[in-house]
């Protein structure tokens, strides 16, 4: 490890105290190097458009431009770790693939962790094939869920809520049907109606238009029925 080059940080917190314990973590950590401390995301945009920065422990709420959008916008290859006091922005932190999602306040034992988390990430040998993840986080009441692609018969929309429905449960969640058909991959899982997206691999048949998964009669709207059958043909 001695060789390796430093991991070069950036952190953006418009919180003062905030700021200053995480630039006292990062300058006491072996493999860490501070290039840059801000209170505005846009200062920081700069910095890893600039290509000086391999990691950012970023505040989500900030003026002018919030974390979660500037977490859009940068380099795939800079890495996050959100840093903020609101554990309801987890899901959407990770779904952007972010390195860790750290709760105010935060120890130094914690920061550890997210610190040896992105040094596994940089440092690993790269592999010839990336297995795609096989599963999917959701909020669902007061909890972030993994639920696996595989378990996931079909998803249905109700009037406030989607409905995951697994051989096990029924799984409610304040997702959208929309934001849900551009993650899930279009390889398992495709969308018949309006109300619904299937899991493909769950079909046991298809009777005058409705698809039958675990005893359910599923219809198939008139708009995605030229779809569904060029899918099946595949």
């Amino acid at each position: 490890m001695k060789n390796e080059m430093p991991i070069r940080c950036v952190v953006v917190d418009d919180e003062p105290l905030a700021t200053k314990l995480l630039v006292q973590y990062v300058s006491k950590t072996p493999g860490l190097e501070l290039q840059m401390k801000t209170t505005r995301a846009n200062e920081a945009l700069k910095q890893v458009q600039d290509g000086n920065v391999d990691l950012i422990f970023l505040d989500i709420r900030m003026p002018e431009m919030n974390g979660i959008e500037l977490m859009k916008i940068i380099r795939k290859d800079c890495h996050v770790v959100l840093t903020t006091a609101y554990p309801e922005y987890a899901l959407e932190g990770f779904e952007h693939d972010i390195i860790d999602y750290l709760l105010k306040p935060i120890t130094y034992d914690r920061f550890l962790i997210a610190v040896n988390k992105i040094k596994e990430r940089l440092h690993k040998e790269p592999k010839i094939l990336t297995e795609a993840p096989q599963y999917i986080f959701i909020k669902s009441g007061h909890r972030i869920r993994r639920i696996t692609f595989s378990s996931i018969l079909y998803i249905e929309a109700l009037r406030d809520y989607i409905a995951f429905h697994t051989n096990e449960e029924k799984i409610l969640s304040l997702e959208n049907m929309k934001n849900m058909e551009e993650v899930l991959p279009p390889g398992i899982f495709t969308r018949i109606h309006k109300s619904f997206i299937i899991n493909k691999s769950k079909i046991e048949f298809i009777e005058k238009w409705k698809i039958i998964i675990n005893k359910q009669y599923l219809p198939v709207g008139e708009t995605y029925r030229k779809k569904l059958v060029t899918e099946l043909k595949a």
